[in-house]
């Protein structure tokens, strides 16, 4: 049966009602004198049957049971049974067939029937029926009581006029007076500054109402906001059903509306509404500054009006949180927001009043936008603020040679304004017995009326404070106001506070950690790498470094440009596998073993052998000398390196490579070739020697040095990004800084890569005819003098006569040593550059050595001294024999 057949078909009479039930009419002796239908059907007897009969032939004369309750009959009050009933008894009917039927009868006694009692005169009627339907009877008509009297649902009916024309117990409550007081009243009147909040429907109550009444399709679980009468001044929350009311014919009598207050369950929703949102928002960065204002944009305005955090200074730049008394904290304003409309005074900052977001108080200290948007100079690099470090890597400033990266986006260049960079963050110092000083004194969280200040907790220190405060206006920034929204916290709301801020102190807490880290692995970097390129003679240099590690910011791949004698310059570029610390940790050492062997002139490929057998040494000799701690990953072994020395004299370059990619060179027309270089295998896997090759290089020359995480990427191989490097080192008419920044927009894209980058560029240079003087001189005692004459003669030509007795005693000094212990052909060579070098070669592979003669000692004292007069000297070996070089400052007058 469908629910439309059920309600028409409903029957609202009760089953004593004298129209349905069994009803006899019987005399002053109980005898039947009057028999209906209804009894005919239920005890089976027709009306000839049971006419003239006692009642005792069909009904028991004892109960069977106790007396029904009163309500069973209609006689308490109102309703569809007789008024008149009194009383109703339990018996046992005997039916025509034999059936025993347990039914419930009351009697009524006629008027009149008192005076004129006699056998065959109607006395009184009695009505009876089952059992069963009574109790099915008296359950509905309990659910009618209760929904009109117990119910926490609210009822009420309005007609078509809507006029509210009944109404349930709870919704007398809710509007804090009886029925009476209100009935025939609109809705509109009763709730006018209410609307619904569910779209898709009218937002008024007539509107609602009006919709039910005409299509006749009820509406369920529809959002109401509204103030109560009964509680005026806090928004409450329904959850309204309407529905419209028929008569037996199908014609309108009105709408019926169920509403039912879901205030607490929607505050109860907002706040884990808000705990996912605080779970999704907060933290999403491993930054300080950027932790602290997620958490204020994630609190305003839906749970405070204006929310500060302010946070250690120990936490901004990474050390240890503080544990102890206030003193043992400074506490830095690090993030702020304010709804629109709203501000409280700010007792931290005392010179300042009420301030909205994005507005600066003047007579703030270190005044700046209520909300940080990026990071300012006065705080330490805490990392990015996106995915990670785009770029990072030494700087250098300085007429040839300069470093740059792609500025990421937590870069600390951002304007604070036309006045100049952001200001720090300012620091906050709370009055005594403010909210925020005592819960630094006592660690726990403080309410006070409409301020609730919460510790930021980690490991047993604080790390700072969040304060929510409610204001004393409403919002006013067109948003509607969350229901039942109070100037105070509740305890839940506490509770909730409090986990914000647990959240919020474990991911800036994450962010200070990794603050720490970074840091450290940035100033282990800065000491790896070069802090900039000093200007070379013999080339003009630029560079760039972007280590593929987002965490850390540092990697593996290393570059240097190394002075060496004679004016030459060594030029080194490698890649270490792996990245992160350890990968720059072993960048390191390898950087360093380059520098120390190519300060003792060897030839590249004789350096690499030397480099490949340091790293070839085995893991058990380097767990010894670390004092045995063994390494589970040896990043070493793998390692390339390209090393290759320039000598502006001869304009000749000589490169050895050790599993790196050979360097691009761009001739003085343009012409761009990557020479077919010896291929030496990686450092620290032998089997194979390297070889060097000697490559003349005009005047102008472009010598390009890089690792493979430049021109290879997951999306083209290295020949593609080879031939793109070409394209953009063809262009003579740029300048090294804007190829660099080129190379890195063509082959980087967005400044990352899945593997370190760097990129080393240098444009050769020649020293001129006048500047270079060289004479070949014979193995004899005589050409002693003949040097000294010549190197006179040559510095006085230059202008440098105050160098003149200097260099007589270094001259004699080094040609007697190669006279007397080598043998000739014998080379005198003075340049005169940044600084005099002088430099004597002979066909002797033996090297000179200081030592301190004793007092009888003959000999022995002359390299003592030339050590004394010159700022430098050492041994270059060749393949006829060595050079010994001395290098001496300039005066002032030529040196600038």
């Amino acid at each position: 049966m469908s629910a439309a057949s059920t309600a028409e078909s409903a029957d609202f009479r009760g089953p004593l009602d004298i129209t349905r039930a069994a009803t006899v009419v019987l005399d002053a002796e109980s005898t039947v004198i009057g028999w209906s239908p209804a009894a005919s059907e239920l005890l089976g007897y027709g009306p000839s049957d049971a006419l003239g009969r006692p009642l005792t032939t069909f009904l028991s004369v004892r109960p069977a049971g106790g007396t029904l309750p009163a309500e069973a009959s209609g006689a308490a009050g109102p309703g569809p049974g007789p008024p008149s009933l009194v009383g109703n008894e339990i018996h046992v009917a005997r039916t025509r067939d034999g059936r025993e039927l347990l039914v419930a009868t009351a009697t009524c006694p006629l008027p009149g029937a008192a005076g004129a009692s006699g056998p065959g005169t109607p006395d009184r009627i009695l009505v009876a029926a089952e059992v069963e339907a009574l109790l099915h009877w008296e359950s509905r008509i309990a659910l009618l009581q209760g929904l009109a009297t117990q119910s926490p649902v609210g009822l009420a009916i309005y007609d078509t006029d809507l006029r509210l024309s009944w109404s349930n117990t709870a919704y007398e409550r809710e509007m804090g007076q009886p029925l009476a007081a209100f009935r025939g009243k609109r809705a509109e009147e009763l709730y006018g500054a209410g609307s619904f909040v569910t779209p898709g429907y009218p937002h008024t109550l007539a509107g609602v109402m009006r919709q039910v009444l005409d299509t006749g399709e009820p509406v369920l679980d529809l959002h109401f906001r509204g103030q109560p009468p009964s509680d005026p001044g806090r928004d409450h929350l329904w959850s309204c059903a309407y529905y419209r009311l028929e008569d037996a014919h199908g014609h309108a009598l009105g709408v019926c509306e169920d509403a039912f207050d879901i205030t607490d369950r929607y505050r109860v929703q907002e706040r884990l509404t808000l705990l996912v949102e605080a779970g999704r928002r907060i933290g999403t960065v491993l930054d300080v500054a950027t932790t602290a204002e997620e958490i204020a944009d994630v609190a305003v305005p839906d749970f405070a009006a204006t929310v500060r955090v302010d946070v250690t200074r120990a936490a901004v730049t990474g050390e240890t949180a503080a544990v102890g008394s206030p003193a043992d904290m400074t506490l830095l304003r690090v993030a702020e927001r304010s709804a629109p409309g709203s501000g409280t005074p700010d007792p931290g900052l005392p010179a300042s009043g009420p301030t909205e977001t994005g507005r600066t108080d003047p007579g703030r200290p270190g005044a700046s936008p209520t909300v940080t948007d990026s990071p300012d100079p006065g705080r330490p690099d805490t990392g990015p603020t996106g995915s990670g470090p785009t770029g990072s890597g030494p700087t250098g400033s300085g007429p040839t040679a300069t470093a740059r990266g792609p500025a990421g986006p937590g870069g600390t260049n951002s304007p604070g304004g036309p006045g100049g960079p952001r200001q720090p963050y300012p620091p906050v110092d709370y009055p005594p017995g403010s909210p925020q000083n005592r819960s630094l004194s006592s660690g726990g969280l403080v309410l006070d009326e409409g301020t609730l200040v919460v510790p930021l907790r980690t490991g047993g220190g604080i790390l700072g404070l969040v304060t929510f405060d409610r204001g004393e206006g409403s919002d006013t920034s067109g948003r509607t106001p969350g229901p039942d929204r109070a100037t105070t916290f509740d305890n839940g709301e506490v509770a909730l506070a409090d986990e914000l801020a647990a959240r919020a102190a474990v991911c800036i807490d994450n962010a200070r950690r990794y603050t720490r880290e970074r840091t450290a692995s940035l100033a282990l970097q800065r000491q790896l790498l070069p802090h900039h390129l000093p200007p070379q003679s013999a080339v003009e240099t630029a560079y760039r470094y972007l280590p593929a590690d987002d965490v850390t910011g540092v990697g593996g791949d290393w570059f240097d440009v190394i002075p060496l004698s004679g004016t030459r310059v060594g030029l080194v570029v490698g890649d270490v596998v792996g990245h992160g610390l350890q990968a720059a940790a072993t960048m390191g050492r390898l950087r360093t073993s380059v520098r120390a062997f190519a300060q003792l002139d060897m030839a590249p490929d004789e350096l690499l052998t030397r480099l490949d057998d340091l790293v070839g040494q085995p893991a058990e000799d380097r767990s010894d000398a670390c004092g045995g701690a063994v390494e589970t990953y040896d990043v070493t072994t793998g390692a390339t390196c390209l090393y290759a020395v320039y000598d502006p004299v001869s304009r000749r370059c000589v490169m050895a490579r050790a599993g790196h990619l050979p360097p691009a060179i761009v001739g003085p027309g343009g012409e761009v070739s990557f020479p077919d270089l010896p291929a030496g295998p990686p450092l620290g896997l032998g089997g194979l020697p390297f070889e060097s090759m000697e490559i003349d290089l005009p005047v102008g020359s472009l010598l390009a040095l890089f690792t493979d995480g430049l021109v290879e990427a997951r999306d083209h191989d290295i020949g593609r990004g080879l031939d793109t490097l070409g394209q953009v080192l063809g262009d003579r008419s740029a300048s090294l800084e804007e190829l660099c920044d080129r190379a890195v927009s063509e082959l980087v894209p967005g400044g990352t890569s899945a593997d370190d980058t760097a990129l080393l560029l240098v444009r050769t240079r020649a020293l001129g005819a006048d500047r270079v003087a060289d004479w070949e001189l014979t193995a004899e005692p005589v050409s002693v003098g003949r040097a000294r004459e010549l190197a006179t003669g040559q510095l006085e030509a230059w202008g440098l006569e105050e160098l003149v007795f200097a260099t007589q005693l270094v001259v004699s000094e080094l040609v007697t040593n190669a006279v007397r212990y080598a043998g000739g052909p014998l080379g005198l060579r003075l340049i005169r550059d940044r600084t005099l070098v002088c430099e004597v070669a002979d066909t002797g592979h033996t090297s000179p050595h200081l030592r301190h003669s004793a007092a009888d000692d003959e000999g022995g004292r002359g390299l003592f001294i030339v050590a004394q007069l010159v700022q430098r000297w050492g041994t270059r070996y060749t393949p006829t024999g060595k050079t010994i070089w001395t290098e001496q400052a300039l005066p002032p007058a030529e040196a600038g």
